[in-house]
């Protein structure tokens, strides 16, 4: 007599198939359809942060492991009120805690890295973000490898906000996702690596410094915008962002500067935006090295003759979540000059 599951599970998945197994079901028979399982619009998040850890059950082995599950959400759609979010939960449950660990997607996770950066500074805890090109039920995925890390550091590693992704860690001011598939997917840009991790082994090469205890901001102004020019962009788009928003970061070509197209010319319209009080951060789109408005007459110009910040060494990403996070606290001229400057997490390092 043939015996008869008494579940069908219509579907190829491996993960599927593991979660019934998790669930103490393993009398079923897999029937793959003959359709394309993959969702026609695309992953969504799926699991939550239990479902995560049950995947690697090695972690429970290094630490006691407490789940918040603050938001479920692709990191496309997260906004400056998600990092708030996090911000305060970290800070309700700061002394309750070794360290913290966020799981978060890598589309925008170097933006979460230098926002929390701003929010929780000087930890002398852990603040670690890690994620995943690949899901974790998928074959060959990252995931595993990334969140053992992750808290590996968070039990051993420096206080501060950290990135950990494919074996080093990143200083959070410092991250910038370079690859869209690959696992190497972040590098630090103009900063070397705090540390690499190899099978449960950490070399750690930069020793951050931290406070006794982390200062936590709640507040950051939402209306700061990102300008990244390119050859022929038109007056009418930089009016618009000069008149938008209340901080602008203009993402310029080379060392920096702002065009001057016959008939196009810009800096009546950044001149006329410094007057009324907006703060304007002049930044390059090149990766490394930074920004030098000094060099060339079309920064030069401005450098000398506006009220107007210089990102140098930042990252675009580190220059505008900074920005947001002055212009929650003042928006006076001076003030927000000497926090730009000022640096926070080693975000920039040339002053001029």
């Amino acid at each position: 007599m043939t015996h008869m599951a008494n579940i069908v599970l219509a579907s190829g998945s491996p993960r599927r198939q593991e979660l019934l197994g998790r669930m103490g079901i393993h009398d079923f028979v897999v029937s793959v359809p003959q359709v394309d399982e993959v969702c026609p619009e695309g992953l969504t998040p799926e699991l939550n942060s239990k479902q995560l850890l049950s995947f690697v059950p090695k972690i429970g082995e290094m630490c006691h492991v407490d789940c918040i599950q603050v938001y479920s959400l692709d990191s496309t759609n997260l906004e400056p009120r998600h990092w708030l979010g996090v911000a305060n939960a970290i800070r309700e449950s700061y002394d309750r805690y070794d360290g913290f660990v966020i799981s978060h997607g890598t589309d925008t996770m170097a933006y979460t890295a230098a926002a929390l950066s701003y929010l929780v500074q000087g930890s002398p805890k852990p603040i670690v973000l890690t994620g995943a090109q690949k899901p974790i039920w998928f074959d060959g995925t990252d995931s595993k490898r990334n969140l053992t890390d992750a808290f590996f550091y968070a039990c051993r590693g420096c206080g501060g906000v950290q990135i950990v992704f494919n074996g080093k860690v990143i200083l959070g001011t410092r991250a910038r996702k370079t690859f869209s598939k690959s696992f190497q997917a972040f590098s630090s840009v103009n900063y070397p690596d705090l540390a690499v991790l190899q099978d449960e082994r950490l070399l750690q090469y930069i020793r951050t410094e931290s406070l006794p205890r982390p200062v936590f901001y709640d507040k950051l102004c939402e209306n700061v915008g990102l300008l990244k020019l390119i050859p022929g962009t038109r007056r009418e788009l930089v009016d618009f962002m000069m008149e938008r928003y209340d901080g602008i970061v203009v993402e310029s070509f080379g060392v920096g500067g702002l065009p001057e197209y016959p008939g196009e010319e810009f800096y009546p319209l950044v001149q006329r935006a410094v007057e009324r009080g907006k703060i304007v951060v002049m930044t390059t789109q090149v990766p490394n090295e930074g920004s030098d408005l000094s060099v060339y007459h079309v920064g030069g110009h401005l450098k000398n003759t506006l009220h107007l910040l210089e990102a140098f060494d930042m990252t675009t990403e580190a220059a505008v979540c900074k920005l947001m996070w002055i212009l929650g606290q003042t928006k006076e001229f001076e003030q927000v000059r000497e926090l730009f400057n000022r640096p926070v997490a080693w975000d920039i390092l040339t002053v001029g």
